[in-house]
């Protein structure tokens, strides 16, 4: 009896693997707004892979979620280098789905880092200088095996570096081709106003701001960030939409045993005041007199602020993308 052969084999299933994109991707309802004065349109919806993309988690659920993602109109993946857990996995997560499945879709895709937070030990790993940046991005691509990011950010404001080294850093970043545009996230609305003039200077324009924004977490709007963003054309992008799982059905009726308040790692059991459990119930009623779901009703509501170009939203299956897509409707 005749042998098969091996590498015929693995070649047919590698071939029943293969990935195909959805020809109908760009049809299947999503929406795309422009971000800032800049040439990009980002899609209003984008997945951020902060959690459920690292290595504690099984390969092909990332995977599975990554092309549900792309099938369905969202180009756009927001990660950062300390992303996971463990650091950095979240980013090697990317690399081997671009590998199996998006390597030839990557013109469409516009893929995002960060670097701001601790991500290896001694003075070098943190924070906002130059030889923290440039080396963390030059991790990041090797883990995600790019050639470029799309847009790179300064992850969080560094009160101790000047301001000056920090945003020339992203400048060069992006004269040396390592990324195309330049982001910062969560900074302080007088260090947002130097940035946004010092990169104008410099012909790199910032072209985004990241943010936490959602019905209980209004900062960027009470300090005059989302319209600082507005006057000055660079788009805004929000992140913890759904406040970690409050603004869901989750806990309307206790804390679930498998849910993130009850590890109490970023939700702590005694934030869900009975004041803020009755408006949580109230908003819920509000959203099915509306026929939707208050997910839907909190994404929606962050979408309808004026200058926000897109929401950021996790997800650990398809089926939790696929609802948190329905604020579009």
């Amino acid at each position: 009896m005749r042998k098969p052969d091996m590498k015929q084999t693995e070649k047919q299933m590698e071939q029943q693997t293969s990935y195909q994109a959805d020809e109908h991707r760009y049809e299947n309802g999503m929406e795309y707004e422009r971000c800032g004065r800049s040439g990009i349109l980002l899609p209003k919806v984008s997945l951020g892979m902060w959690h459920n993309f690292g290595s504690v988690d099984p390969y092909e659920r990332s995977r599975e979620i990554l092309r549900y993602a792309f099938d369905h109109g969202v180009t756009h993946f927001d990660l950062a280098n300390n992303y996971g857990p463990a650091y950095g996995t979240a980013e090697e997560t990317l690399g081997r789905v671009m590998d199996d499945d998006l390597h030839a879709y990557r013109d469409e895709l516009f893929i995002s880092t960060k670097a701001g937070y601790d991500m290896w030990p001694g003075p070098y790993g943190n924070w906002g200088s130059r030889k923290y940046l440039t080396a963390s991005l030059d991790q990041s691509l090797k883990r995600m095996h790019l050639d470029y990011v799309d847009l790179f950010y300064s992850h969080r404001y560094d009160p101790d570096t000047p301001l000056e080294e920090t945003l020339q850093a992203l400048v060069d970043i992006v004269r040396a081709g390592k990324a195309l545009y330049i982001g910062i996230s969560r900074w302080p609305l007088e260090a947002t106003l130097f940035a946004i003039d010092y990169l104008k200077q410099r012909d790199t324009p910032l072209l985004i701001y990241q943010g936490k924004l959602n019905m209980l977490d209004r900062e960027p709007i009470d300090e005059g960030i989302l319209k600082c963003c507005q006057e000055a054309g660079v788009g805004f992008i929000a992140f913890s939409p759904l406040a970690q799982g409050l603004l869901t059905d989750r806990y309307l009726n206790g804390i679930p045993e498998d849910s993130r308040m009850s590890k109490g790692q970023f939700l702590r059991q005694d934030m869900l005041t009975p004041k803020l459990l009755e408006q949580l119930r109230q908003w819920n009623e509000e959203a099915q007199q509306q026929g939707k779901s208050l997910a839907e009703m909190a994404l929606g509501w962050i979408l309808k602020q004026q200058g926000v170009t897109s929401v950021l939203v996790g997800a650990s299956s398809t089926a939790q993308l696929s609802k948190n897509l329905r604020c579009l409707r």
